[in-house]
């Protein structure tokens, strides 16, 4: 009688470092076929790569830095801290949950359209509109985990990108 392996769950840094990719691949408007091809894979390793299924080794981490214009850290950044205690469940959202949302397609297509809007006061409303539906009190600061992230505070720090269109 044959026994069957069982599944094996990704290790939580491999899903991290894999949605790490995927983000920045989608930054860049850059298909899995493209980077597969600039890596020399199949566009399914690269799958099985962003999904954490497949662990990326540091010579190919280190190629994909190169590819996506990022330093090797950018990959690691936010990720869980496992000495980091847990909250309960329902506790303010954790760097890693943040990190989940802003690299799935969801969060990705909402920031790209947010970035779009350049007038200071639409987008003041628009964070209370979101905040309003979700029962948002407007006090909610993420739960620190440990790690920070360079990325996240670099954004909050530079001006809205592309051209100001003034009102008149």
């Amino acid at each position: 009688m044959a026994i069957a392996a069982a599944k094996k769950a990704p290790n939580p840094t491999d899903r991290h470092i894999g949605a790490r990719v995927r983000m920045r691949r989608k930054m860049l408007a850059m298909s899995q076929t493209q980077l597969a091809d600039a890596l020399g894979i199949t566009y399914q390793q690269v799958q099985k790569n962003e999904s954490g299924t497949n662990r990326i080794g540091a010579s190919r981490l280190q190629q994909i830095s190169r590819i996506l214009q990022v330093p090797v850290a950018f990959f690691f950044e936010g990720g869980a801290d496992v000495s980091a205690p847990r909250g309960v469940h329902g506790s303010a959202l954790s760097i890693a949950q943040i990190d989940d949302f802003v690299t799935s397609s969801e969060g990705l297509r909402l920031i790209g359209a947010f970035m779009r809007v350049h007038n200071a006061d639409l987008r003041r409303k628009i964070v209370m509109l979101v905040q309003e539906i979700a029962g948002d009190d407007g006090n909610w600061k993420p739960k620190r985990t440990g790690a920070t992230d360079r990325f996240a505070t670099q954004a909050r720090r530079n001006k809205p990108i592309g051209r100001r269109v003034e009102r008149r």
